[in-house]
């Protein structure tokens, strides 16, 4: 289970310090809760399951990722990789518009 918790610990380290410029006004509370509610599931999940319930819980997490970067971001003409054009990104996010 240690090694489960690890894996996905890093996980949401990396993707919370390397993605942070995509949702720049999320406060740090929300990250941490997400984060710890996260770790939670991935617990349980290993409890129950083992780490074959995780790498399926993880594999089963990344499906709505990909859709969302390769199919619904490049739908609305904004780039799944990158997040542009930003003023289309924001408004579809309902943020008010970045300043020049």
């Amino acid at each position: 289970m240690l090694f489960d918790l690890t894996l996905v610990a890093l996980l949401l380290a990396v993707g919370n310090i390397g993605f942070r410029r995509f949702d720049p006004n999320k406060p740090l509370s929300r990250r941490l809760l997400k984060s710890l509610f996260t770790l939670a599931i991935t617990a349980a999940v290993s409890h129950y399951f083992g780490r074959t319930g995780i790498l399926i819980a993880i594999g089963i997490a990344l499906l709505p990722l990909i859709y969302v970067h390769a199919i619904w971001l490049p739908r609305h003409g904004i780039n799944g990789w990158t997040a542009e054009p930003r003023d289309k990104y924001y408004a579809l996010r309902g943020w008010p518009p970045t300043n020049p």
